[in-house]
């Protein structure tokens, strides 16, 4: 077998001796940690749980001076450990490779960290081991949040089927885009019955779908609601001052602690949704409360013009 052929079936730790550059690096390694999660594009992979195995190598910045048995002043194993964790419990991923990325990228966040090498192998899928490796440096980098950067902190509003249809619609947007906070539209299914299906798995889809489509026949009664459905793209509108319209289905289908509340019950729905922002009210325009809230919620009457 060539070098090149062993090299790529190695350990992370010797794929990073062969290929180091000049100069002294040290290294930290995790070898063969296993997590149980669910993981997965397929749909047979949804609703079920799967072994993950992490083998992860980290190229540190030699210390000067005397270590003095000091953890302070190393990069913890624990660092990496929790690296994984924390992209683990952020939102269900389709992609090893995505994950692979998202814990290169938080372990390099380290200021001793130079090199990472993620090894991420599913052990459930086939008769052997199924997986990703890559290799990302600090420059190569990506920057990600960090638990200090500021959130942004939106409004968020329900709004009812006759609140769609109310005439003091654009009026409402505008008032409350004058407020130069982002603006999150959420809404429920529309009047007309969803099919129904003893499946729960697939009612819940056609449920969520159901909003979906709402949510773009709110989008077509003002061209300053664009209708969004992932975090990114949400983080995204947010931060370039647009007004949103919730699409649900895949950000409550990734959610690690998924809501309680079901798509038909849409006010509760829309609620865990705005606890996910931390938010410190939700306005719900038109449609009665709900007895379980996720965070405080304002009734606003259909009727009214003036919010």
């Amino acid at each position: 077998m060539s070098s090149e052929i062993r090299l790529a079936f190695a350990h992370p730790s010797e794929r990073s001796e062969a290929t180091a550059e000049s100069g002294p690096l040290d290294r930290i390694s995790l070898r063969d940690h296993i997590v149980e999660i669910e993981i997965g594009a397929f749909q047979a992979e949804r609703g079920v749980t799967q072994r993950i195995c992490f083998n992860v190598v980290v190229e540190v910045r030699p210390l000067t001076g005397p270590i003095d048995d000091d953890v302070d002043r190393i990069l913890s194993y624990d660092r990496v450990t929790e690296a994984i964790a924390f992209e683990l419990a952020d939102e269900r991923l389709n992609l090893l490779e995505t994950l692979a990325e998202r814990v290169a990228e938080r372990i390099l966040l380290e200021p001793q960290a130079m090199r990472a090498f993620v090894r991420i192998e599913k052990l459930d899928r086939g008769p052997g081991a199924l997986g990703v490796e890559i290799v990302r440096a600090r420059q190569q980098s990506a920057p990600v949040r960090t638990e200090e950067d500021p959130a942004p902190q939106p409004e968020l509003v329900y709004l009812s089927n006759a609140a769609i249809a109310s005439p003091h619609l654009k009026g409402w947007i505008d008032q409350l885009e004058a407020s130069g906070r982002p603006l999150i539209f959420c809404v429920g299914a529309s009047d007309a019955p969803a099919p129904q299906t003893a499946h729960k798995m697939a009612q819940r889809r056609i449920d969520l779908l159901a909003i979906e489509q709402n949510a773009w026949v709110l989008a077509s009664k003002d061209d300053r609601c664009v209708v969004v459905d992932t975090r990114t793209e949400l983080d995204w509108t947010m931060k370039n001052g647009q007004t949103c319209v919730w699409a649900p289905s895949k950000i409550v289908l990734d959610a690690v602690d998924g809501p309680s509340a079901q798509p038909r019950d849409s006010v509760a729905l829309a609620a865990w949704f705005a606890a996910t922002f931390d938010a410190g009210e939700m306005i719900v325009i038109g449609a009665d409360l709900p007895h379980d809230r996720s965070v405080p919620l304002r009734s606003i009457s259909v009727d009214t013009a003036t919010l």
